[in-house]
């Protein structure tokens, strides 16, 4: 019931701890009726001014003014009735008054002038300064494009008062000024305290974020950029008074070529499509949806279906119409209102930008809608300018010319032979193009296509069908009397049978043979390795026979010699090695299968075929075989944990790639023994190696090249080498590529990675917006149940830590249904996350639910112990309680830390994990505290020192939570009980210890405190 001035105020009381939103703004238009029929004005005021509040800040700007005219009249009438606060809050106001006019392009600007004419005269009668009402004037100027230069200076001239706009929000004012005039570096400078977190306010950063993307993005500074995009973005999205900064999020999504991820916004945003109360904030918001939707159709998506007003459903096109026709309409309103052409001027120049940037700018998030799906594949990001010169071959349009090049390039074992190939396939399928005799047999072409088919299909999956493909290019080279291409084919039939089926890469020397230096998973159908062997024998048996009727050599042809029969002698040696690499490659995958604990006889026999393989081909003269075969050895060394023989192998890989005039063979030898160096601490020489990697993989088009990975791996070489910077860039470029490839689980464990490095830099607020996009509802679903569990404790923590508690502890309660199911062994698991749910529903103030999660937490802990994270718990509750209720909650406190005690003394002796004197130092420390705020001093002191004395035991481990506790007893006995001199001994003593112990900071806060005390 609102029937008494003391409920109204109660509920007002209530209502202003709720977040700004639909639900604040009705509740405050119903409190305003509410307090209307009492005699003193006193409440309407109040009442009045939390209206006024949820109308601003939630962009209902065509209310606002009404409302301030109704103070106005009761400030004139009854001025007593306004506490002194609320007196200052109606100077402060004129300014939201005349801001919100502006919105609204129905008011003419003699209104809004009429306004801030009041403004001043109310302000020269109270003596205050008149700087707030340049800036008024500046505004209206620069909102019309009349007059902007003076009311520049006037307003940028006057010193602050009082009632100037808060610092933060005035300079965002200056910057925009700075940007509007062409000068961003000057823009970029001054918003550095806002951006950077020195100043802010409820509104700042993030509308300084918004506004600041294009303009980092156009110096270059693209860390920056996604950095702000990603935290800013999450502090406007959904809020109706933030309609102009999430349009300014769009845009930056369409112009850092981000179509898939402005999709999102504006699909977690539709409701602002229907809010209408800030027209020119709403103009904004339809202008950046129209610059991303303007990006779409004319990159040919303009079918793509896109969300728009609630109520249907809509294609890129179909909306793109309808929010040009509604800017068009305001933006003429405006500009009619205004007898200027500013703001048409200022969308038009929004919507004729180009794209910023070449390719897409890495944000690390997972979005539902791919890049790919809306504007093609992504190209690698070349870090080095070894990728900058491209050694791509052309494509011939002659078909003669085409397949010529395509059987050169394969010889060559180019990767740009796979493009070519597919060309052929592609002109053969065409009606109008037939087998010309320059080229030879017909049956040749179509076994070499079949060949190249199978290598296709082994990229997907090594099944039936590539295995068919080959064994048709078999049958077709036997009939052209090709014995040993045939061979080779039937060989690598052998091989691929025992790969595993998840296996998709590929390619020696003439992309057509699976790659040594891959990792396959297990199969779950295991090969018949009899009926493998024994063909591989054959095989064997055939090779000796071929090389008796035509002798191998590597000799260039002798004078005289035809270059056809070089040819074909070159080719003889390349199939020949082809045949002994799958032999090898067969021997690999029965050792992989078998490891960790291999049998002799297969390593034996790996070994063997290898070191054939290395030989022979040291002997024909084929140094990219030989570093074949040296991969081979590497990868196994390295998996068996012989680093020094894998690194050693790989290095002189890289020799025989260099040797063999085919330098697109070194992109996987390099990455190999990145890994390796990785693994011996080398992060340097690591990220260079991967940088060439990719730049080399780029360079000569090997689309086989796995990049994800790479990146992922160069992520991790650079937060190693402490780039972070860096980091976060390739860990960003390689969950966007697993994503592309359909890999969402690695998509996923790369975006942990890049959430811990941005944790740990400090930028905790990135991080979330990262992990909120990997649990967003699509994506999780796609997602391994543990990767799921550990993104979402992850979150759950980074949301605590940015002491948004009330969204940490729902994260922690559905990661608590995650796991509910988990089976016994994994109870450890329910202590955990029942634990740290506990925790943040207390500090979210959910204190019912919290006391569920703690009785959980502790029946969990009597199954699955953690002692450690119980008594933390513990320890928490007890600091939370006197936080929430003073010293009425003193008994409950130090009931939770008679807990603690138990839990403590019932932990065996030299359990791991859990170190006594720690655990003990904890809990009375935290006793300590309790008890003092209680001001139960005596006690408090007692508990202090019995603290100290704990961390005794710790030796040079102990040192820091020591001296805290030092810090706290002399608090206790300096400010509780009056003994400043003990106090002074305590401190001069720990604060020695301290330094002795090379801990300066912890000695200066104790030396500050003491230096306090000395001066008392």
């Amino acid at each position: 019931m609102l029937d008494t001035p003391e409920a109204v105020v109660e509920a007002l009381r209530e209502n202003n701890e709720r977040p700004h939103g639909l639900q604040r703004t009705i509740t405050a238009e119903e409190l305003v009726e509410a307090a209307e029929p009492f005699d003193k004005p006193d409440v309407l005021v109040t009442a009045l001014l939390e209206l006024m509040s949820a109308y601003e800040f939630t962009g209902e700007h065509r209310k606002s003014p009404v409302t301030f005219a109704r103070l106005l009249k009761l400030w004139d009438t009854a001025p007593e009735s306004f506490s002194q606060w609320e007196a200052h809050q109606i100077f402060w106001r004129f300014k939201w008054v005349t801001t919100s006019l502006l919105q609204v392009p129905e008011v003419p600007l003699a209104t809004v002038q009429g306004w801030i004419d009041q403004m001043r005269t109310r302000y020269e009668k109270a003596d205050h300064g008149m700087q707030p009402v340049a800036a008024m004037r500046y505004h209206v100027a620069s909102h019309t494009g009349d007059g902007v230069a003076d009311a520049y200076d006037l307003w940028a001239t006057r010193p602050r008062t009082e009632l100037s706009d808060c610092e933060a929000c005035e300079t965002r004012h200056f910057a925009w000024h700075q940007v509007t005039s062409g000068d961003d570096a000057a823009a970029l400078e001054s918003w550095r305290p806002v951006l950077d977190g020195t100043i802010g306010c409820s509104e700042e950063p993030q509308m300084s974020q918004a506004r600041a993307l294009l303009p980092l993005l156009r110096a270059g500074r693209a860390d920056e950029a996604r950095s702000h995009h990603l935290t800013g973005y999450r502090r406007v999205r959904g809020n109706t008074g933030m309609q102009d900064e999430v349009g300014l999020h769009l845009e930056f999504c369409a112009l850092s070529r981000n179509e898939g991820r402005g999709l999102e916004i504006l699909a977690e945003n539709r409701p602002l499509f229907e809010a209408t109360g800030a027209p020119l904030a709403r103009l904004g918001f339809l202008t950046g949806a129209e610059v991303l939707l303007h990006r779409l159709v004319d990159d040919g998506h303009a079918d793509t279906a896109v969300a728009g007003p609630p109520g249907r459903n809509w294609t890129a096109t179909e909306l793109l119409g309808h929010v040009r026709s509604e800017a068009d309409r305001l933006s003429t309103a405006f500009d009619a209102r205004n007898g200027t052409s500013a703001v048409g001027d200022r969308r038009r120049l929004r919507l004729a930008q180009p794209p910023l940037l070449d390719e897409p700018l890495p944000l690390g998030l997972r979005t539902s809608v791919t890049h790919s799906s809306v504007a093609g594949r992504r190209t690698a990001v070349v870090p080095t300018a070894a990728g900058a010169a491209a050694a791509v071959p052309d494509v011939p349009e002659d078909f003669v010319s085409l397949v010529r090049q395509a059987r050169r390039l394969a010889a060559q074992g180019h990767p740009g032979s796979n493009r070519l190939w597919a060309r052929v396939a592609e002109r053969l399928a065409d009606a109008n193009t037939t087998h010309d005799p320059r080229l030879g047999p017909e049956d040749l072409l179509h076994a070499e296509l079949a060949e190249h088919r199978a290598y296709l299909l082994s990229q997907e999956d090594f099944n039936a069908k590539s295995i068919t493909e080959l064994r048709r290019a078999e049958v077709l080279f036997e009939r052209l009397g090709m014995p040993w291409h045939a061979l080779s084919a039937r060989t690598r039939v052998f091989a691929w049978t025992t790969a595993p089926d998840e296996s998709t890469d590929g390619g020696t020397d003439d992309g057509r043979s699976p790659q040594a230096d891959e990792a396959p998973d297990s199969r779950t159908d295991r090969p018949d390795t009899e009926a493998v062997q024994a063909g591989l024998d054959e095989a064997r048996r055939e090779v000796e026979r071929l090389k008796t009727e035509a002798p191998l050599t590597g000799e260039a042809p002798g004078e005289g010699e035809p270059e056809s029969e070089a040819e074909r002698k070159a080719e003889r040696v390349l199939e020949y090695l082809g045949v002994l690499y799958s032999c090898t490659f067969a021997a690999y995958q029965e050792v992989l299968r078998q490891l960790p604990e291999p049998t002799a006889p297969a390593v034996e026999l790996f070994e063997e075929h290898a070191r054939t393989l290395h030989m022979e081909a040291e002997r024909l003269a084929v140094p990219h075989q030989v570093a074949n075969a040296r991969q081979f050895v590497a990868d196994m060394a390295g998996r068996r944990g012989d680093i020094v023989r894998a690194e050693a192998e790989l290095r002189a890989a890289l020799k025989n790639v260099e040797d063999s005039g085919r330098p697109w063979r070194g992109s996987r030898p390099r990455a190999l023994l990145a890994q390796i160096l990785l693994a011996k601490e080398e992060p340097a020489e690591a990220v260079e190696l991967l940088h060439q990697a990719i730049a080399d993989a780029v360079r000569y088009d090997d689309t086989d090249f796995q990049l994800a990975p790479t990146y992922g791996l160069l992520g991790h070489a650079a937060s190693r080498l402490g780039d972070h910077g860096g980091a976060v860039r390739h860990l960003s470029e390689a969950a966007a590529r697993f994503d592309q490839d359909g890999a969402y689980n690695e998509a996923t464990d790369m975006r942990l990675q890049l959430a811990d490095v941005l944790a740990r830099t400090g930028q905790r607020a990135d991080a979330v917006a990262v992990l909120e996009s990997v649990l967003s509802d699509e994506a999780a679903s796609a997602l391994d149940e543990r990767l799921l569990a550990q993104a979402r404790l992850t979150l759950a923590r980074g949301l605590r830590e940015l002491e948004e508690y009330l969204p940490a502890a729902e994260e922690f309660l559905r990661l608590a249904d995650t796991v509910a199911g988990w089976e016994e062994d994994d109870r450890a698991v329910h202590t955990l996350v029942a634990a740290e749910a506990a925790t943040a529903l207390a500090m979210a103030d959910r204190w019912d639910a919290a006391g569920t999660a703690y009785a959980r937490a502790v029946a969990s802990h009597a199954e699955a112990p953690n002692p450690s994270l119980i008594i933390n718990m513990m320890c928490e509750f007890a600091r939370l309680t006197m936080l929430s209720q003073g010293s009425e909650g003193l008994d409950t406190a130090l009931g939770h830390l008679a807990q603690a005690d138990e839990v403590r003394a019932a932990v065996p002796e030299g359990t791991e994990n859990f170190v006594p004197w720690y655990e003990s130092g904890t809990v009375h420390y935290r006793r300590a505290r309790v008890l003092a705020e209680a001001e139960r001093f005596p006690e408090a002191l007692r508990e202090a020192e019995t603290a100290i004395a704990a961390h005794e035991q710790g030796d040079e481990h102990g040192e820091v939570p020591r001296a805290e506790a030092v810090r706290i007893a002399a608090l206790i006995e300096g400010n509780g009980l009056g003994l400043f001199k003990e106090a002074v001994v305590r401190l001069t003593a720990a604060a020695a210890r301290c330094r002795k112990a090379e801990l300066p900071e912890a000695a200066e806060i104790l030396n500050a405190l003491r230096q306090d005390y000395l001066a008392r």
